[in-house]
């Protein structure tokens, strides 16, 4: 594939053409980076899936949040295959782009070459391994600790016992939700029991949906949704669920549906990384703690039309949990292991 730039928003920020820039073949792109902007460096999303894809958009949403506020000048690719994305990911390294943001899931070995011979240039990247070098610094989803204080609610609020969960795939970023969903569950309600299920895609709703749909004839009135899709079911048969990663009761037609989400934020981790490069001071840091709740990289969303419907020893529990996380007096445990079905 070509890399597809935003154009609009490329054209707004540099204020030349996009056809005089030729970032289809590599040549011309170092002039359109340039120029001199006072307080701003240039930075470049590159992302795997469309930035609607909720997992990519929270990388987005941040990028643009400081693009807005003066920060950077920012361009991005959406939907590169991986058998693509380490050409893309030098074009924008012989760019003049002073921050890439992006995801090396599968592709690791690969991208750390490509830091090594761009050393000028600092990488942030969604990859499950360690730093690399100098310049290349690593990210992933850590937000059990949210996950946790709803498996509380859930655990709570069940009739049946039977709680069922749908995800994309089991590798270690979803497993990890799923098991502190589940250690919250039963802290509070023991003989809580569990449907799991893969759909083998990180977008595809009608297939989550129809997996959920599953777990609904096998008994679970409550359904944790980590894809989309899945939210819609519930409404259909009139059970709750709880939202992933993006606030599902307002963003994904949740109203009525979704109790509560645990959220994922890249705002901090982005920031620190940007004033970081801007001071001459990027390290090949593992960002683990920046997606966290203690640094404000995740949470847990408002309980909405459900503030009065959750038991009220339930919400108690949660604000004591949620406070010894933060201080550090309690640790969710974090198990990447594939979970299982438990009935």
């Amino acid at each position: 594939m070509t890399l597809k730039l935003n154009r609009r928003r490329f054209t707004q920020l540099t204020g030349a053409g996009i056809a005089a820039l030729g970032l289809g073949t590599g040549l011309g792109a170092g002039a359109a980076f340039s120029a001199s902007h006072s307080g701003k460096i240039k930075v470049a999303g590159i992302y795997t899936q469309p930035i609607q894809q909720k997992w990519d958009a929270r990388l987005h949403q941040a990028l643009v949040k400081s693009q807005d506020a003066g920060e950077i000048e920012y361009v991005f690719s959406e939907k590169v295959a991986n058998t693509d994305y380490i050409r893309v990911l030098r074009e924008y390294a012989e760019s003049g782009v002073k921050l890439i943001v992006g995801e090396a899931f599968g592709i690791s070995k690969e991208a750390r070459k490509v830091a090594d011979e761009y050393p000028e240039v600092s990488f942030l990247m969604g990859d499950p391994f360690k730093p690399h070098g100098s310049n290349f610094a690593v990210f992933d989803n850590y937000i059990h600790e949210p996950c946790y204080l709803m498996g509380i609610i859930a655990g709570s609020m069940t009739k049946t016992n039977k709680i069922g969960m749908v995800g994309g795939y089991p590798i270690g970023e979803v497993n990890r939700l799923f098991h502190a969903f589940q250690d919250g569950a039963k802290s509070v309600n023991p003989d809580v029991q569990f449907k799991v299920n893969f759909i083998g895609s990180w977008y595809d709703p009608p297939k989550a949906k129809e997996a959920a749909f599953a777990q609904v004839e096998a008994g679970v009135d409550i359904l944790y949704a980590e894809r989309a899709g899945v939210v819609d079911a519930a409404r259909e048969k009139s059970i709750l669920a709880f939202g992933n990663v993006n606030d599902m009761n307002k963003e994904e037609n949740g109203t009525d549906v979704v109790v509560t989400s645990a959220l994922w934020s890249m705002d901090a981790a982005i920031a620190n990384a940007i004033a970081e490069v801007k001071a001459g001071a990027f390290k090949a840091a593992d960002y683990k703690e920046w997606t966290m709740m203690q640094k404000g990289g995740a949470s847990l969303a408002p309980y909405y039309e459900f503030e009065d419907k959750i038991p009220a020893e339930a919400k108690t529990k949660v604000e004591a949990v949620k406070a010894d996380i933060l201080s550090g007096k309690f640790v969710v445990n974090i198990n990447d292991n594939e979970p299982k079905s438990t009935y």
